[in-house]
């Protein structure tokens, strides 16, 4: 079984692009389980087809300690395992403990035991923080590979190489790996170049380009991912390939992130700055 998670900054498109690529890989015929990490508990609705799944949280203020495997994962789109971590009740409590709490509670239950078949376990991590629960599928290992959500715009490119320094810190401990950049585009002048240039520095490879395309609007406003949507639509098949590639991959590296210089440095290169 693969441990793959994916992060990014918050509003790139993150829980969309991980939703869409599990379809893909569903529609290949992996068993996939995705556990939502972000307090929103939204990672999983697209699969689900928009029905709000209660949270392991949630579950365990309702029913105590005595919780099954069944009371907090549902079936999704071909055949996905859905969790979402949920988060404490707003402005009490460390919104990270969820995950952990969440992530603890699926390995005590059975949840990644060979008798499941999974394939993949995906964690769909909110980016722009990689400290305390945020980092846990870093820093304990239980994700070991980790894509990133980007795109043109200085702040997501920014949060990128953050993540990239949570990456390298806790590398060598936990064997946690970066596969690639995911360019998930706002069409920024020169976006997919800049996104190849920022890739290479950082050591890695920009894994895909998805195109912005107003279907991932409709398909989402229909509480569905694009392939379920409309699988003969020229975005779905954006999907397909971004989930063969991460397949296929086998470019997995302790990357090296910029000086802020460098970053900016970069970003004038390309025109953003005049």
């Amino acid at each position: 079984m693969r441990k793959i998670a994916i992060y990014g900054k918050g509003g790139i498109g993150k829980s969309t692009t991980t939703q869409n690529t599990v379809a893909g890989l569903a529609e290949m015929g992996r068993k996939v389980m995705v556990v939502g990490c972000d307090p929103k508990a939204d990672s999983t609705r697209l699969l689900l087809g928009g029905l709000a799944q209660r949270t392991v949280l949630d579950t365990l203020r309702e029913e105590g300690e005595d919780v099954e495997l069944e009371d907090i994962r549902k079936k999704g789109f071909s055949g996905t395992v859905c969790v979402e971590s949920g988060g404490p009740e707003p402005g009490v409590g460390c919104a990270g403990r969820g995950i952990i709490t969440s992530i603890n509670m699926l390995e005590q239950l059975g949840a990644y035991a060979e008798s499941e078949k999974l394939d993949y376990a995906f964690y769909d991590v909110l980016g722009d923080v990689v400290c305390g629960g945020f980092a846990m599928p870093i820093r304990e290992g239980k994700a070991k590979e980790i894509y990133i959500v980007v795109s043109g715009e200085m702040m997501a490119m920014y949060a990128a190489n953050n993540i990239c320094k949570g990456i390298v810190k806790f590398a060598e401990a936990g064997g946690v790996r970066l596969g690639g950049l995911i360019c998930n585009s706002r069409k920024v002048d020169n976006e997919q170049e800049m996104i190849l240039a920022l890739a290479e520095k950082l050591g890695t490879q920009m894994i895909h380009f998805i195109p912005r395309d107003n279907m991932v609007q409709k398909a989402e406003i229909n509480r569905k991912t694009v392939i379920e949507f409309d699988p003969k639509h020229p975005q779905a098949d954006e999907y397909r390939t971004l989930a063969r590639k991460i397949e296929e991959n086998e470019m997995h590296v302790i990357p090296k992130p910029l000086a802020i210089e460098e970053l900016e440095s970069l970003l004038i290169s390309y025109g953003l700055a005049a």
